[in-house]
């Protein structure tokens, strides 16, 4: 880093150029990408698909130029989906996805009325209860599925009654009675039968069950991480990433989606906001804007760019990757602070100049996002996200109008004057 006295008179110099109006257009990305048109981004209704070619024409519309000759990098993973039927009635009441129910996101398909056999407190807890209740499960054929209720469960012992029902998986559907918040993810493997969670608070006697839940396994799905390039005006290798995951978790069945406004449409608009900034404010290197896919299913996008990188890995100078932009109110937390202490040093120094947020959290290495592979590369990289009210997370009300912006603009400044002090 430069010294800190020129540091802050690029921060003095420039802190003010930032287009405020360009929120707006913020909030327009965000918003776009959390609409039903893009499914939640995801494997069902082409979403991820649909999302990829909207960013294509962002990166567009604001000069950007490709890499190579595509703003695409293709790759392929298998998934699994539910992209069709999602109905569970007890008792003749229909339970509402995601609300009152959610099946495990590696649930195989089920269509039957239930037999199923409730699990005891002995069967869950003592082995050799619990070696007979698997040979009944073999060799009986009046069940065709089991019910285990954890809501009296806590710690080791909810642990041990959720390790159950994933291994009965295997035998026969499986329905888990609990009061825990709802979350979902993406699947990268298909159970033989159903696993289904339901809030207990939903149903009442369990006299009947039926099911008619869909799933795909897609042992090859097409997902596309989309890249683009403001050049510096002098000819340099030197170049700044910003990163962004613009996948989500989809759907589950043919109405519910997971919007992922904080996860992470924030951080995908905030790629195009910084686009805008820097094509207005010139830094002497190269910028490169990737929106990974397949974050949600384990980095995969960013995995297969490192492994097959556009631009020699030793080129870039530093990489922000950006995640969970959406609130801001409690500061930014820095994975990789440890890492850097000059970079995460410059930053705090940036920010109790300016007074941009309230604090920047110091954490330590962390593969909980897109950054992970290319420090592991050996490419300096910080994983900033947002703390604040929004503890929406990986849950249909992780939504565009749940997010406050609050700091949108403070991050922004902070990070660019970060890059300019490079």
């Amino acid at each position: 880093m430069k010294n800190l006295t020129f540091l802050l008179f690029i921060i003095a110099f420039f802190g003010n150029t930032i287009v405020f109006s360009q929120l707006d257009e913020a909030r327009r990305i965000t918003e776009k990408l959390c609409s039903d048109e893009f499914f939640g981004r995801g494997y069902v209704k082409s979403g991820d698909s649909l999302a990829a070619e909207f960013l294509k024409s962002e990166f567009e519309k604001r000069g950007l130029k490709p890499l190579q000759k595509s703003f695409f990098q293709c790759f392929n993973f298998e998934v699994n989906t539910f992209p069709g039927k999602m109905n569970v009635q007890v008792d003749g009441k229909t339970l509402i996805p995601a609300v009152d129910f959610m099946v495990d996101p590696s649930s195989g398909s089920s269509t039957k009325i239930w037999k199923q056999r409730p699990i005891t407190a002995a069967e869950i807890f003592n082995a050799y209860e619990n070696q007979k209740l698997y040979s009944s499960l073999k060799s009986n054929k009046e069940f065709n599925s089991v019910v285990i209720d954890v809501q009296n469960y806590k710690n080791d012992s909810l642990k041990k009654a959720n390790a159950l029902a994933y291994s009965l998986v295997e035998l026969c559907d499986v329905m888990v009675i609990t009061n825990e918040k709802f979350t979902f993810s993406v699947g990268r493997e298909q159970y033989p039968n159903a696993l289904l969670f339901v809030q207990g608070k939903a149903i009442d006697n369990m006299r009947q069950i039926e099911t008619q839940i869909e799933s795909v396994f897609k042992a090859r799905h097409t997902a596309r991480n989309v890249i683009a390039m403001l050049p510096a005006k002098k000819k340099t290798k030197e170049t700044i990433v910003f990163s962004a995951h613009y996948d989500h978790l989809g759907g589950m069945g043919q109405n519910v989606y997971f919007p992922g406004g904080n996860d992470n449409a924030s951080g995908t608009s905030m790629l195009l906001h910084l686009a805008d900034y820097f094509k207005e404010n010139p830094v002497p290197y190269n910028i490169v804007f990737m929106a990974f896919a397949g974050e949600e299913a384990g980095l995969v996008g960013s995995k297969y760019y490192t492994e097959n990188p556009l631009f020699k890995l030793s080129d870039i100078k530093f990489l922000l990757n950006l995640d969970i932009m959406g609130s801001g109110e409690d500061g930014i937390t820095v994975v990789n602070a440890t890492l850097f202490p000059k970079q995460y040093e410059a930053l705090v120094a940036i920010n109790e100049q300016e007074k941009l947020l309230k604090q920047i959290k110091k954490r330590g290495p962390a593969a909980n996002s897109d950054h992970y592979f290319f420090t592991e590369k050996g490419v300096p990289a910080f994983f900033i996200y947002t703390m604040g009210d929004n503890k929406h997370y990986h849950d249909v009300e992780d939504t565009y109008e749940a997010l406050t912006f609050n700091e949108y603009l403070d991050i922004t400044r902070l990070i660019a004057a970060f890059v300019k002090g490079l």
